[in-house]
């Protein structure tokens, strides 16, 4: 691949520079020298005396220190890859976990001049009051508290200023070096060029803030009538790209209680709820808040639980969810061929993988550990847990929206421990799982299934006799053309000239020993020999030195390309 030229892709400069500074200060002088970077910034040598790396920190939690100073993109980019451990080790994951995402507040009247670019001549309309100290400072937003004219009290989200330029420019650089990264490294089991690209399309969402508030509203219409759980009214009139309007919860965060605070049936009914309304996202409605943290969750009167900051969600299909049961159910039977099958389907590798000895064993040991479990007794996050770690081993990326599931599950059991470590939380949903299981493999299912497939069955049949007459007229025109995918077709074209070019240099030597021979013959005949010997020894000569550069450059190693 084409390194795209950095005139193209890389805006500033000097942020590649910063970039290369903080690295090189946290001790990650191998990765710039090993990129080539070195030139862009500071000589490790060069550094002041208060700025060097810790080096008994571990690696994980420097470069989770160099990430919370590079800023929002790569804080953000830090979190993101703190759920996915198919990427990354796992010891570098759960270090960035604890990524802290406070910054500095922004004066208001900055955020005072966005919200006015934003609503132009109509803020005072909208807005009997805005509060100029903030309820929160995150790296990509700022939370104020407002005050509708009609006395609804509100909470503004606002993206800081000068976040989406910075963020902008941090994209361009990181693309670059992930095509860079794939241009050098052909050995990573997967590619920084598809990572970057899913990065920017996810950094890019969480940045408009109008598919913020339509995630908020689609949540909030599957629990509209629900009496344990909802979610925050959203004032679509006041919201943006840049700004997010939402009702202001009058309840406490989850993160701010006390476990011991609570009454047993209080901390119960939390857990409960918290579980209810995470697996029904997942089951039922295949559409789940994807970060159910205790910040996120507020508890109101009655034990209600209310879930805020909808931007990073997750999308379950029929499909995949019916692969995710048919996971379930091959580990509990032992079944290694569906097993395999569901990788196949799940991540559409080549299935030559799974037929290999190796990775069917590591699936026997897999199934071993949950083989005949009970629905009531099997840890699902465990479980996919696992399953992904195997999958990483064989450098299998893994769909972002399962690792994403994941990521909510294993959070919510963290709460569940946290308040009540007594709830089984299997047992509770054991009834959403069986009525899932059911639909797939009921009688009813079943008999779908069957219609569904006689129906596709019949439509192909109808549409025969039509397109083996398109067909025929095509043939009878002679127009059928028939298209041929030559893959790799470059690698053959590169073998082609690297026989030419050996031909080629067998002839040269070929002729050198021959015309040198013929020359010392000649003046080994001839009466006065001298200088036609002497040329046919530097010929003899160059052809031996030749002949060796020849045999070096086969024995010398090659780089292996993707």
């Amino acid at each position: 691949m084409k390194v795209t030229s950095i005139h193209k892709t890389i805006r500033s400069t000097k942020r590649l520079a910063d970039i290369v500074r903080v690295l090189s200060r946290f001790g990650f002088r191998e990765i710039i020298v090993d990129l080539g970077l070195d030139r862009f910034g500071t000589h490790q040598h060069e550094l002041p005396e208060g700025d060097q790396p810790d080096h008994a920190s571990s690696r994980p939690t420097r470069m989770r220190h160099v990430l919370e100073e590079l800023g929002p993109t790569y804080i953000k980019l830090g979190q993101i890859l703190a759920t996915r451990p198919d990427l990354i080790p796992p010891e570098w994951a759960e270090e960035f976990k604890h990524l802290q995402d406070n910054c500095a507040q922004v004066e208001f009247k900055e955020i005072h001049d966005v919200l006015a670019n934003e609503f132009p001549g109509r803020l005072e309309s909208l807005f009997s009051s805005i509060e100029e100290t903030p309820l929160a400072a995150a790296s990509m937003a700022q939370v104020h508290r407002a005050t509708f004219h009609n006395g609804d009290d509100v909470v503004l989200k606002v993206l800081r200023p000068g976040n989406r330029k910075l963020v902008e420019e941090d994209m361009a650089l990181l693309e670059w070096l992930a095509q860079f990264v794939e241009s050098y490294f052909s050995n990573l089991g997967y590619s920084p060029v598809s990572v970057a690209a899913e990065f920017s399309r996810e950094l890019t969402k969480e940045m408009n803030f109008l598919q913020e508030a339509q995630s908020t509203n689609r949540l909030r219409r599957f629990f509209e009538n629900d009496p344990n759980i909802s979610f925050p009214r959203v004032y679509m009139e006041a919201s943006t790209r840049n700004v997010l309007t939402l009702e202001e919860i009058k309840g406490r965060p989850l993160s701010s209680l006390d476990p011991k605070s609570l009454t047993q049936e209080e901390r119960t009914a939390i857990v409960a709820n918290g579980t209810d309304a995470v697996f029904k996202q997942c089951l039922r409605y295949g559409f789940f808040h994807a970060d159910p943290h205790p910040g996120n969750i507020f508890l109101l009167p009655g034990n209600k639980l209310c879930f805020i900051d909808c931007g990073m969600t997750g999308h379950l299909d029929k499909n995949t969810a019916e692969q995710l049961i048919d996971l379930v159910a091959a580990t509990i039977q032992g079944d290694i061929d569906k097993l395999c099958r569901v990788v196949i389907e799940l991540t559409d590798i080549d299935p030559a993988i799974t037929d290999k000895r190796d990775f069917r064993s590591e699936a026997a040991t897999l199934t071993s550990n949950f083989v005949d479990a009970d629905l009531k007794q099997l840890d699902i996050t465990r479980l996919l847990s696992d399953f992904f770690s195997m999958l990483q081993r064989y450098h299998i990326i893994c769909p972002s929206d399962l690792i994403l599931l994941t990521k909510a599950l294993t959070t919510i059991e963290g709460v569940a421990e946290h308040f009540d470590p007594t709830f089984n939380v299997l047992a509770h949903v054991e009834p959403q799982i069986r009525e899932v299981v059911s639909k797939r493999y009921g009688f009813s299912a079943i008999r779908h299934r069957m219609q569904n497939s006689m129906n596709n069955y019949m439509e192909l049949f109808e549409g025969l006799p039509v397109d083996a007459r398109r067909i025929l007229d095509q043939v009878r025109h002679n127009r059928l053309t028939l298209n041929l995918e030559m893959k790799r077709l470059e690698h053959v074209a590169d073998k082609v000239d690297s026989a030419s070019r050996l031909m080629g240099i067998s002839m040269i030597i070929s002729a050198l020993i021959v015309g040198s021979s013929i020359l010392i013959l000649a003046d080994s005949l001839s009466k006065k020999p001298g200088f036609l010997g002497i040329l046919g020894l530097v010929g003899l000569l160059g052809a031996g030195i030749y002949s060796a550069g020849f045999v070096a450059s086969f024995l010398m190693p090659k780089k292996k390309n993707k």
